[in-house]
């Protein structure tokens, strides 16, 4: 143990600063408010965000082929056959997203370090926009690819470092739909337009727009009438589609390529049969049920017009996901814990998941939240803003 010493010294330095971790006991389903450790709360931190994780229709999905198929896929795809599960939700998701087909993975996370490394490996250049998520990152870092960062959405950085790539055998431009901290929307046209100008191309990470983006919820694609320009799509089954894994849609020959050659598809076990029965249930749910994003645009304004009219300044936001920057790390957590005393749970976000000054809450609304509940929840920040003397009007400048 004596050789472990030097943990409890690290350790000790995070909680120095404020970017101690901890986790918390959540003993029901993550729908508006929640038991955490024992104590009901309102739950701002979610991103079940239509709901779908308790869904009737999605849980009766899950609790049928459990009895059918049991709990596990037993290994990989590749190795122990192809659930035909797998073939039905790739087909919807397709379908989805308007490409030809799709591949799902165990995680969005999986899907990223495995796809990108795919895409561009030496000679190549990757364009990644600042504020990426982790997961692109990694991936990008996996490839052998040299990697040139992009201010965050700014579109004439962009063509700069386009219009010096061309000594690069292929430029592969990747970006997050929505950013999951932020809440803005990537400008996907111009970069699309970028792409084709200086014959690139580009991949989305749609984790935080398929279901709750576009006329049908297929996400931020669908949301700018983008279908016909060739983007690779992937995201997460873990966000509004309640449940768990990632995919990539595109083309049939870049599908059957990641087939042969994504590691993290190739040597990871499968998803359980119940998991992508769920998953494929809850998008009929959001094909055929528009009023529960209505319901979630609803909500998102009544929070976002609450919070705003009570002093409090949000990043400009377009979705679900409203960030209450509140600079230090430090300030952030105690904000937070004086927010949780109130009965409402919006974790701290702080370094490494933002950049340094930028350590906020970030509030996620859901529509199974009631009128009640986000009333309620504005009570609270109030509340919280007064018993920590925290400024929340204004806040330090994010994109510089």
């Amino acid at each position: 143990m004596h050789k472990e010493h030097w943990l409890k010294s690290e350790l000790d330095q995070l909680k120095q600063a404020g970017l101690w971790r901890s986790l918390r006991s959540v003993t029901t389903a993550p729908t508006g408010r929640i038991l955490l450790d024992g104590r009901e709360v309102i739950l701002l931190g979610s991103n079940n965000y239509i709901g779908l994780s308790v869904h009737p229709i999605v849980v009766e999905a899950a609790a049928t082929t459990v009895q059918k198929y049991g709990t596990g896929a037993s290994a990989s795809r590749l190795m122990s056959g192809n659930c035909q599960l797998y073939a039905d939700l790739e087909a919807k998701i397709a379908k989805a997203k308007g490409t030809e087909t799709a591949l799902v993975f165990g995680s969005g996370y999986l899907a990223n370090i495995g796809t990108i490394p795919v895409l561009a490996g030496d000679g190549d250049l990757i364009l990644s926009d600042a504020l990426n998520h982790a997961s692109i990152i990694d991936g990008c870092r996996l490839s052998q690819a040299t990697k040139q960062v992009y201010r965050h959405c700014e579109v004439e950085h962009l063509e700069s470092l386009l219009a010096q790539s061309t000594k690069f055998r292929r430029r592969l431009i990747v970006t997050d739909g929505v950013f999951s901290m932020d809440g803005d929307i990537a400008p996907l046209p111009e970069i699309c337009a970028l792409a084709e100008r200086y014959d690139a191309t580009v991949m989305v990470d749609d984790a935080h727009g398929f279901g709750v983006l576009g006329e049908t919820g297929a996400g931020t694609i669908e949301h700018f009438g983008l279908e016909n320009r060739g983007v690779i799509q992937m995201g997460t089954l873990s966000k509004a589609i309640g449940g768990l894994g990632g995919y990539v849609a595109g083309s049939a020959v870049l599908i059957d390529f990641l087939v042969n050659r994504a590691r993290s598809f190739v040597f990871t076990t499968g998803l359980p049969p119940a998991t992508l029965a769920g998953a494929s249930a809850a998008i009929d749910v959001i094909r055929s049920a528009p009023e529960l994003r209505q319901r979630l645009s609803s909500n998102v304004f009544l929070l976002k017009n609450a919070l705003v009219e009570s002093g409090f300044q949000l990043l400009p936001s377009k979705t679900q996901i409203l960030p209450l920057i509140l600079g230090s790390a430090d300030v952030a957590s105690r904000f937070a814990e004086v927010l949780l005393s109130h009965g409402v749970y919006a974790p701290a976000i702080r370094p490494p998941t933002v950049p340094e000054g930028t350590s906020r809450l970030r509030i996620s609304v859901m529509a199974s939240h009631t009128t009640e509940d986000l009333e309620t929840a504005v009570k609270g920040f109030v509340a919280a803003r007064a018993a920590t003397q925290i400024d929340s009007s204004t806040h330090p400048k994010q994109h510089d």
